[in-house]
């Protein structure tokens, strides 16, 4: 069995040593840094969408729902899934993402028009539970969809 050599630890010249009594700093931390001085960046409010992703939220948002799956969008846009997936995940998004904000703000639509029950909403919406929508209703506004009729309609 062959032994490891042991890595040898760095030496500290006698330039580089510490007086007596002081520590040992890098020559690194002793120069201030110029990210230091820089005022902090403004985080971006919103990302430049793609031609894709905005091309996924255009069929989203005026298809039915119901009978729009992810294939039969990455086939309306001439490329496979695979590459609808990669392409919506360089945009940091994907496409169930895309669909449930889609959904809601057809949801949000339609609520301003007249109130309809959550049977009729939810399959319009292209929910195949009424229970998903339900919960999904109350994902996006924190209340339940009876709350939210008690309270705004």
């Amino acid at each position: 069995m062959e032994q490891i050599p042991a890595i040898p630890t760095p030496r500290i010249f006698p330039a580089q040593q510490p007086r007596p009594g002081q520590q040992h700093v890098p020559q690194d931390e002793c120069r201030p840094h110029w990210k230091d001085r820089l005022p902090p960046a403004e985080k971006p409010r919103h990302f430049a969408l793609s031609r894709t992703t905005d091309k996924v939220l255009q069929i989203l948002l005026q298809g039915d729902l119901s009978r729009l799956r992810a294939d039969s969008v990455a086939e309306s846009l001439h490329m496979s899934g695979t590459t609808l997936r990669r392409r919506l995940r360089a945009d940091h998004t994907c496409y169930q993402f895309l669909l449930d904000r889609a959904r809601q703000y057809r949801c949000e639509q339609k609520l301003k028009e007249a109130w309809l029950p959550g049977k009729c909403l939810a399959d319009e919406l292209g929910y195949l539970e009424v229970n998903s929508f339900y919960r999904a209703f109350q994902r996006w506004t924190g209340l339940t969809y009876s709350q939210y009729k008690q309270r705004y309609c």
